[in-house]
């Protein structure tokens, strides 16, 4: 191990994964109502079937055609410790499983006894683990629903920190098992620290992409023992890898770092989109952490899916961001938990905005968007699009939203402007409802329901609405999950047929006859003017 005083810096290809119970932290982990409905009925059954019968599981993980499906990517010499898995969470998430087990209950209630009557007889039969956490009520329609008191439900046993844990390690360029399918389990490759994900030593640590640190100051800030000292070690350097060019001297520039991560700067301020950045700055075809400037004022995040709120990628720039701006939820509503309330319990500064609020900074102004579609038909109101003005161009981020009704976008363009360049998602045939949401529909859905409604952005006809709506000149096509460091969390497979794929080639031809620059945007690019 070096000096343990010698000025240190975090190398370049460090990654961290944050783990619940082994499993990667996302929204749907964490957010209690959610996370005890995806314990209950998502993870431990799947984690049971792979002990039962753990060939199938390693067999379906090793097929690409079975890429993104809910099989444990774990080897089979590995068995015994999925089976003390289990038995810890059986022990120690009781309490969880029993809420989940009295969320279906109550929503069954309701289903049941609530017919346009008073609701007040039916608080007594409402299973005792709800008691305080939820409120039954009615829509203007006369249909009634179960809410959940969210903030409430943080303060309670639901929200346990002890279920928190971070693994750090070094990028490899092998492509991790699937995030909402393989626990995490201990390994030699990984440094396990059972660690709260807010806590304040993984700033400390994240830091040191920036500014100098050394081992003994890192060890006492997260809590290191001796062997675990030895390995933080393997972090570090001694010297920063960061790119000369992360900050520009005039204009304005933006570039695109894979998936649907942005990063819009002047000389004054830098505004990073749905963050999802690479550690590997070994290959050359992409922009990485080493590319993201100092300082960066507000973080947008789009909506609630894993590969827009990535957290291995938020928790490292958590302190050198100024807020994290948020698309604010229904508020109780078992589909859509917030993402305000998430990202302040795990550590982040957060604003939270309605449609056409707007956040100032620096130099120019966010204004939130309307968000359509795309969520399975469910009634999910955590979702934004942004429009953001800065050294004087309007850049439209759409991410993953639709033009199913393009006059939405018609409204936009009346209030804002004409869009200089439109940022639109076109995974077009996405994964069908129960891909996602299964553990938390308290009805089960059919298949041919659930592959009705589908995670779909636009298709090359509602894309071309969408700019003909805005009357954009430029119109960049992002958000497919297609850059190879994202296989973890994406899943996705595409071929020359794929329709997805096809339906882009028409929309840039569309794009091509009305004389709109188009392109389909794949690992890195950059504009600046």
């Amino acid at each position: 191990m070096s000096d343990v005083g010698e000025p240190r810096y975090l190398r370049s290809a460090a990654i961290i994964e944050p783990l619940v119970d082994r499993f990667y932290a996302w929204l749907y982990t964490v957010a209690p109502v959610q996370a005890a409905m995806n314990l209950a009925y998502l993870q431990l059954p799947l984690l049971e079937s792979y002990v039962e019968n753990p060939q199938v599981h390693i067999a379906a993980v090793a097929n690409p055609a079975m890429r993104g499906g809910y099989f444990v990517g774990i080897e089979e010499e590995r068995k015994a410790e999925v089976a003390d898995l289990i038995a810890s969470i059986k022990r120690d998430r009781a309490g969880m499983l029993e809420f989940a087990a009295a969320i279906t209950e109550g929503a069954e209630l309701v289903r049941e006894s609530a017919t346009g009557y008073d609701l007040t007889p039916l608080y007594p039969k409402l299973p005792s683990a709800l008691n305080g956490l939820a409120e039954m009520a009615y829509d203007a329609g006369n249909q009634a629903s179960l809410h959940f008191l969210e903030p409430v439900a943080y303060k309670s046993p639901m929200y346990d920190e002890g279920r928190q844990s971070v693994q750090l390690s070094l990028e490899t360029g092998v492509e991790r098992p699937f995030i909402l399918s393989t626990p995490r389990l201990p390994s030699p490759d990984v440094l396990d620290l059972p660690l709260p994900l807010r806590h304040a030593g993984l700033d400390e640590l994240f830091k040191a992409r920036i500014q100098p640190t050394t081992t003994a100051r890192l060890r006492e800030a997260l809590e290191l023992d001796d062997a675990q000292a030895v390995w933080l070690d393997r972090l570090l350097d001694s010297k920063p890898s960061l790119s000369e060019d992360r900050h520009i001297e005039a204009g304005g520039r933006i570039r695109y770092f894979g998936h649907a991560c942005l990063v819009l700067q002047t000389p004054q301020a830098a505004i990073v989109a749905d963050p999802f950045i690479s550690a590997d700055n070994t290959v050359g075809d992409r922009y990485t952490l080493d590319d993201l400037p100092d300082h960066i004022d507000l973080v947008l995040i789009t909506h609630g899916h894993q590969d827009h709120v990535v957290l291995e990628t938020l928790l490292q720039l958590r302190g050198r961001v100024g807020a994290v701006v948020v698309p604010r939820s229904s508020k109780g509503s078992i589909c859509d938990p917030s993402i305000g309330a998430y990202l302040r319990h795990l550590g982040f500064t957060v604003i939270e905005v309605d449609e056409f609020d707007e956040v100032p900074f620096p130099g120019g102004k966010v204004t939130a968007t309307p968000f359509l579609g795309e969520h399975s038909d469910l009634d999910i109101r955590s979702k934004s699009t942004y429009w953001v003005e800065l050294a004087g161009k309007k850049v439209f981020i759409g991410a993953d939203s639709s033009g199913i009704d393009p006059v939405l976008y018609r409204y936009i363009r009346e209030h804002l402007g004409t869009a200089d360049m439109a940022f639109l998602g076109m995974e077009c045939d996405g994964a069908p409802l129960t891909w996602l949401y299964q553990a938390i529909l308290t009805v089960p859905v059919p298949k041919k329901m659930s592959r009705s409604r589908k995670l779909s952005g636009s298709n090359a006809a509602q894309a071309g609405a969408i700019m003909e709506e805005l009357g954009s000149k430029e119109a960049y096509i992002y958000a497919m999950g297609e850059e190879s460091w994202q296989g973890h969390v994406m899943a996705t497979t595409y071929n020359e047929d794929t329709y997805q794929l096809k339906q882009i080639d028409e929309f840039l031809g569309w794009c091509a006859d009305r004389g709109i620059t188009a392109e389909h945007l794949f690992n890195k690019r950059e504009w600046q003017w």
